[in-house]
């Protein structure tokens, strides 16, 4: 098969893992499943965690698989650049973990008390990062993703994922609007969604006031 032919691949198998991935975290689907087998309920959130891990491999295979002559590369002082924030990037990713519920994300606290509910139960969490951009986690790996050299499959798998975390955002965040309501619209006209824009952000006491609502 010739590049181009295969780049169209890459993309379809990026398009299916997102579709999945979309499907199975929508309450349609979670409650369905709930509904006609209760007993895996508890369970959702670790199934959910490990098939997104395996069906990740192959669209990362075939990217790596596909690598050949970049397209470009980041270059001197860019390079320097490029290098700082991508330490950055995984800098502030470690330093997020310490705001988040380990045991609530992987599935394990949900298996521990057996929960039968399909929606997430943890409260509404304003972390530091949270205060200038709604999803740190997304933004991060934005910057990780496009500091990167690029070669034509890189860049496909790279505009994939971007386009996958602005809609993958967007649909996450209609469920986050059904369970905290108003005060989550009130969060989401103040604060931006992936890119820090330095004039929108919440101060400490207006994320704390949040927290506390």
């Amino acid at each position: 098969m010739n590049q181009s032919t295969n780049l169209i691949l890459l993309a379809l198998l990026w398009l299916g893992y997102f579709l999945i991935h979309s499907a199975l975290a929508s309450l349609t689907v979670k409650q369905w499943l709930a509904d006609r087998f209760p007993r895996l309920t508890p369970w959702y959130r670790i199934l959910f965690n490990l098939q997104a891990t395996v069906l990740l491999i192959p669209p990362l295979i075939m990217t790596w698989a596909l690598r050949s002559e970049p397209l470009w590369m980041w270059q001197g002082v860019w390079s320097l650049l490029a290098y700082a924030l991508m330490l950055l990037a995984c800098l502030g990713f470690v330093w997020s973990l310490r705001f988040y519920d380990g045991q609530e994300f992987l599935g394990f606290r949900q298996l521990a008390r057996r929960q039968q509910q399909t929606a997430d139960q943890e409260q509404l969490h304003i972390s530091p990062m949270h205060r200038y951009v709604r999803h740190p986690w997304y933004s991060l790996g934005l910057l990780l993703i496009w500091t990167q050299d690029m070669d034509p499959a890189r860049l496909v798998s790279a505009i994939s994922i971007t386009l996958y975390l602005w809609l993958g955002s967007w649909l996450e965040e209609q469920k986050l609007m059904v369970f905290h309501g108003k005060i989550y619209r009130e969060y989401r006209k103040k604060v931006p969604g992936l890119i820090p824009r330095p004039w929108r952000y919440l101060s400490e006491s207006e994320a704390r006031e949040l927290r506390n609502r």
